[in-house]
């Protein structure tokens, strides 16, 4: 090729105007790959996560009417500890307490290891209708009001799902009223707070 047919360096320049919108042009498909790109890293992780959720889910809802059959093993257990003769002299007796005692921890230790953990209030906690279900009110003094103040059967719950609520005795609401307040003060309280409150009361349909 001659130097009369070969373009210039004139020939390849384009003018500001084309430079300009041909830049723009590509930061525009820069930032429309980025979103796109971040779109689909958070769908992916929305993804993983709802997958391990269901897997969960599934995990807790094959095993739950399982453990709840299982729950009526673990009570019986604890009712025959609570009246087992543990101060009798027999040797034959006492080994079978204590065999019933490491079969109850041993049953517990299972229940543990699989997502199955007791909820079991102490008296003085505050009544959580989310784990609690009350069977009755009763005068306590020296309790506030809307405070367990017994557990009739402990409850379960299976990986954050509440299997059986724990059923329990509350201090109505004049309980502790007497102790807490001053001479001369009222002796109204609020249900489930202890602070004065009209109206409170407890949800016995937990």
């Amino acid at each position: 090729m001659t130097d009369e047919t070969t373009p210039g360096p004139e020939a390849y320049e384009f003018g500001d105007d084309d430079t300009q919108a041909a830049l723009e042009n590509a930061q525009a498909e820069i930032a429309a790959l980025k979103d796109q790109i971040l779109r689909v890293a958070a769908e992916a992780e929305n993804t993983k996560r709802r997958s391990e959720r269901e897997m969960n889910d599934a995990r807790a809802f094959a095993i739950q009417k399982f453990a709840r059959d299982l729950l009526g093993v673990a009570d019986n257990l604890s009712r025959a500890l609570q009246h087992a003769p543990r101060e009798d002299a027999d040797p034959a007796v006492k080994n079978l307490v204590v065999g019933l005692d490491m079969t109850e921890k041993e049953l517990l230790g299972a229940f543990e290891r699989n997502g199955l953990k007791m909820v079991d209030p102490k008296a003085g906690e505050k009544f959580d209708p989310n784990f609690h279900q009350a069977m009755m009110e009763q005068h306590a003094p020296g309790q506030p009001a809307g405070t367990v103040i017994q557990v009739m059967q402990p409850g379960y719950e299976l990986m954050g799902r509440i299997v059986r609520p724990a059923m329990v005795v509350v201090a109505d609401r004049q309980s502790g009223a007497q102790a807490a307040a001053p001479e001369g003060a009222s002796s109204s309280g609020a249900y489930a707070t202890g602070e004065p409150e009209a109206g409170a009361k407890v949800d016995t349909k937990a």
